[in-house]
């Protein structure tokens, strides 16, 4: 009897109802003639009230309902969240759905309001969007029925305490495969890269033809043959490609609800999946105040599973980043020269002096590219129209620190370090674009 009243509830129309008998009562103190017909309804009111719970009471399981979510989100996209309700009653049932969605997202105000038809089994769908990597707790999926005569709802709970990890954007690894395999990257106005023939392993002898590189021909096939032959060459395969993430404070910086890191991590897991894909070997490693999350290079089958868990415990810290350890670590264990993928932040020229002897001499070893951000909201914020004196100095201030991020790219550069320059939400697409560039030159 207690679960009984504790799942029932009063809905609007039952005090709608109420109200207009309370003030029909009132009203036949002036009018007694009324009060015979006030009587009969409020009589009426009681009646069709305890029909109403015998109603929504007369199955045990009246509506039946799950939350289907997948076993992991993907962090940054659109993930589809599916609710299944199925009406078991004889008679058609308004419902009033409300998802306890998990705290991260700050949802106060989900609800789902629908009829399902006799016997029907019915889906709705909604989405989320995380920004953050962790576990996301569900609380319960609460389903409100009423019967017809809508008086009364009956409370239904499923689906209590459901937990899902949110992951490293891992619906994006189709996406940019596709992108990377079929060189649709210049859609995105990106450089398309045309694949010259001098890269590191020899393929096969083939016949010329217009577009061949002739530095290749083959005189010796060529004479035997009495026609134009020539050498072509495949990407140099298995060479180790590292993404370095830099965890220090700099990449705490938030873009559109995500950290600098959560974009850095969301571009190691897709240039992971390219790389083993283009038969190189992907690894990555953390630092701060010191190196963590190491992953050597490798490309057996379970590589990306174990970039995926090492990036899903991957944090942020408050500390300065050294250089000068991240230095020592690449020198004493990586000891073949590799791509190493910098993802980190300079925001003025003074940041990057402090740290560019270290990028000198991991340069000096391997293929160094350095990838940071351009700060868009200063960016945005430069380009407003300036109505007052005080604007126009902050604009100033603003324009001097977008142009220190192209003094800090040509200074990297002069010193013969590969660069990149990004908003965020293009991190991943021009770091494919160099990953392919540098493949096609035969610069690893």
């Amino acid at each position: 009897m207690k679960q009984l009243f504790k799942n029932t509830y009063l809905e609007e129309r039952f005090f709608v109802v109420l109200i207009l008998i309370i003030i029909g009562f009132v009203i036949s103190y002036i009018y007694p003639n009324l009060i015979g017909v006030v009587t009969f309804v409020f009589y009426l009111f009681i009646t069709l009230t305890l029909i109403d719970a015998l109603l929504i009471y007369s199955q045990k399981k009246g509506i039946s309902g799950e939350r289907i979510v997948p076993e992991k989100l993907s962090n940054g996209d659109i993930n589809e969240i599916k609710i299944r309700l199925i009406n078991s009653y004889s008679f058609r049932t308004a419902t009033r759905i409300i998802d306890e969605i998990p705290h991260q997202f700050q949802k106060r105000d989900f609800e789902i309001k629908t009829a399902l038809k006799v016997k029907e089994n019915k889906f709705f769908r909604y989405e989320l969007r995380p920004t953050e990597r962790g576990l996301y707790a569900f609380g319960n999926l609460i389903v409100f029925a009423t019967s017809p005569l809508g008086l009364l709802a009956r409370k239904y709970s499923f689906d209590k305490a459901q937990e899902v990890p949110v992951y490293p954007s891992f619906l994006q690894l189709r996406k940019y495969d596709l992108m990377a395999f079929t060189n649709r990257l210049f859609e995105y106005g990106l450089k398309k890269i045309r694949r010259i023939g001098h890269t590191m392993e020899f393929e096969q002898i083939k016949e010329y033809v217009q577009g061949d590189d002739i530095r290749n021909i083959n005189w010796k096939a060529t004479a035997k043959k009495s026609q134009l032959m020539v050498n072509q060459y495949q990407d140099e395969k298995s060479q180790p490609i590292y993404s370095i993430i830099d965890k220090g404070r700099v990449m705490k910086m938030p873009f559109e609800e995500l950290s600098l890191l959560d974009y850095a991590i969301n571009a190691t897991l897709v240039i992971s999946n390219i790389a083993i894909k283009k038969q190189d070997k992907a690894g990555m490693f953390s630092f701060s105040n010191g190196v963590e999350n190491r992953v050597v290079a490798d490309r057996r089958s379970s590589q990306m599973n174990i970039i995926l868990e090492t990036l899903y415990n991957l944090q942020t810290g408050f500390v300065e980043s050294d250089f000068s350890r991240l230095y020592i670590d690449i020198k004493r264990h990586i000891t073949h020269r590799s791509l190493l993928l910098l993802y980190t932040n300079f925001e003025t020229l003074d940041s990057l002096h402090r740290q560019l002897p270290y990028l000198l001499a991991i340069s000096k070893q391997h293929l160094l590219v350095v990838i940071f951000f351009e700060n868009t909201e200063l960016t945005a914020f430069a380009e407003k129209k300036a109505d007052t004196v005080h604007q126009i100095f902050q604009q100033t201030i603003a324009e001097k620190f977008v142009y220190e991020k192209k003094l800090i790219v040509n200074e990297l550069k002069r010193h013969g370090i590969q660069t990149i320059l990004t908003k965020p939400q293009d991190l991943t697409l021009k770091t494919i674009n160099k990953y392919l560039e540098i493949k096609a030159r035969g610069l690893l």
